[in-house]
């Protein structure tokens, strides 16, 4: 059976419930209980240091920076702050946790109740609600590859501090849960408290996927662990659905239990039989104190809010005039919002700039396969290209050379216009001396325009203007190239 059969199936009798717990690495320079380094890509176990390790006698020290970012996400999402939290031994064995315990929160989360809404594919917009965000340190890494049938432990990223967001079982589909993903990423990377980078494992999500005839009470939960795209979160809840689903129909019965998913075969596999809360044992910390959050600190964070996505997207089609779809791709991440911005103010034209953001700048990406921060043209830079644009320095089409030449890094537009000769003809008198050849050289075509109707006209207009453009190496401006042709026509 095909996965869309099984999608189809579902509509038609199944309904899928699903909630979200994603682990967001928090932006912080050092560990959240200990002064280590945070850094990505250092040598395996050389940013661990004994608290770290877990060594007998040594105490876990909170960091206040940690409990700021915390606090930052609550205010954002509108939840629940807690003046009082409480952190706790979270028991259980991994060879990568070395204490044996992982120190998370528990009954007094510091984060508690909140919403966030996602727009649907219809375009209504759901709430979802956040059950809690409580902050925990992250365990370490098993390495599998090249240790010829052993695993070794990398602890550099043992005590990373981490705040785990935990959604109600509010989501329908592997589409509302992947936009619901997408909005919480959005979120932190404006908040400035998480960089959401995935291939680094510093934004995963694991999905609790249940199925149930529609309107019946809640199925058996399966957790998928450890998602680490937003693609493969689809699939991963598509396929445990199909499964889900298959195994009811079949008279079997589907465990409470922990599953991975692996892409290179394209199936979700048992890892072990699910956890609940009891099994951990939790109990407070004895090693570390209450947390007591003083009114002055969530209002502090209050005040230094920065504009979030919904409000800037907002902004954009209002300042900005720009459609809903293309504030909302500019505003898909901070750092194009503002690459757009700064772009948009220096070439004094936003609806430009948002064309060649999301068209040549984001091709080129794409092509190259680079991030944004890694862009050889800069904001300022392409700013500057678009500003020659619009002062008719040069034209849309040449500007594709200059761009490509400063993609290249042969200098900036100006260098580029001067260095190859790209300055537009504007010259009225030049520029009429060109029309006047090809019209001369293209009797029977001008014969035939003449005769033509009016809506014929248009067509055959732009075999006048190619000539015209080609004659002058693509310098003529365009627009005078059309008037002046109409004009003779």
């Amino acid at each position: 059976m095909s996965n869309r059969d099984g999608l189809q199936r579902q509509h038609m009798q199944w309904e899928t419930v699903i909630g979200l717990e994603i682990h967001a690495q928090l932006a912080t320079r050092s560990k959240i209980f200990s002064g280590a380094s945070t850094a990505f890509g250092a040598a395996p176990n050389s940013q661990a240091c004994n608290i770290d390790l877990g060594m007998p006698g040594v105490l876990p020290v909170l960091n206040q920076e940690a409990v700021r970012m915390a606090v930052t996400f609550g205010v954002a999402i509108n939840a629940e702050i807690a003046p009082r939290s409480v952190f706790a031994r979270k028991n259980y064995f991994y060879p990568d946790l070395p204490k044996g315990y992982q120190i998370s929160q528990f009954e007094l989360p510091i984060v508690g109740k909140g919403v966030v809404e996602i727009e649907l594919d219809d375009g209504t917009l759901k709430p979802v609600g956040v059950t809690r965000a409580h902050l925990e340190e992250d365990a370490g890494k098993s390495l599998h590859e090249d240790f010829h049938g052993m695993t070794g432990v990398d602890l550099n990223r043992a005590g990373t501090p981490l705040l785990e967001i935990v959604s109600e079982p509010d989501m329908r589909s592997a589409r509302e849960a992947v936009a619901y993903a997408k909005k919480i990423h959005q979120i932190v990377q404006y908040l400035g408290i998480c960089d959401g980078n995935m291939q680094e494992g510093s934004f995963r999500c694991d999905a609790n996927v249940s199925v149930r005839p529609q309107g019946g009470p809640l199925g058996t939960r399966a957790e998928l662990k450890n998602l680490n795209s937003f693609r493969f979160l689809e699939r991963a809840i598509n396929i445990e659905v199909e499964r889900q689903i298959d195994l009811i129909e079949a008279g079997g019965t589907v465990v409470q239990e922990t599953r991975l998913y692996d892409a290179d075969r394209d199936e979700t596999r048992s890892m072990r039989s699910k956890e609940e809360a009891n099994d951990y044992r939790y109990f407070p910390d004895p090693d570390l104190l209450p947390v007591e959050l003083d009114g002055g600190l969530i209002e502090s964070v209050r005040a230094a809010m920065p504009e979030l996505p919904d409000a800037r997207r907002h902004r954009f089609e209002r300042d900005y005039a720009l459609s809903p779809y293309d504030a909302s791709v500019l505003t898909a991440s901070k750092g194009l919002a503002d690459y757009f911005e700064q772009a948009a103010k220096v070439a004094g034209d936003a609806k430009l700039a948002a064309n060649w953001v999301m068209g040549e700048l984001s091709g080129a990406l794409n092509k190259a396969g680079m991030s944004l921060d890694a862009s050889p043209v800069s904001a300022q830079a392409l700013g500057g290209m678009l500003l020659r644009i619009v002062d008719n320095t040069i034209s849309g089409k040449i500007a594709k050379q200059v761009f490509e030449a400063m993609w290249a890094g042969e200098g900036s537009a100006d260098q580029i216009i001067d260095a190859r000769g790209l300055k537009q003809i504007t010259d009225s008198g030049a520029i009429e001396a060109v029309v006047d050849e090809v019209l001369e050289a293209n009797p029977e075509q001008v014969s035939n325009y003449r005769k033509a109707d009016e809506k014929k006209r248009p067509k055959m207009l732009g075999f006048f203007v190619g000539q015209v453009m080609k004659q002058s190496k693509g310098k003529a401006n365009p627009q005078q190239v059309n008037e002046l042709l109409l004009k003779k026509l």
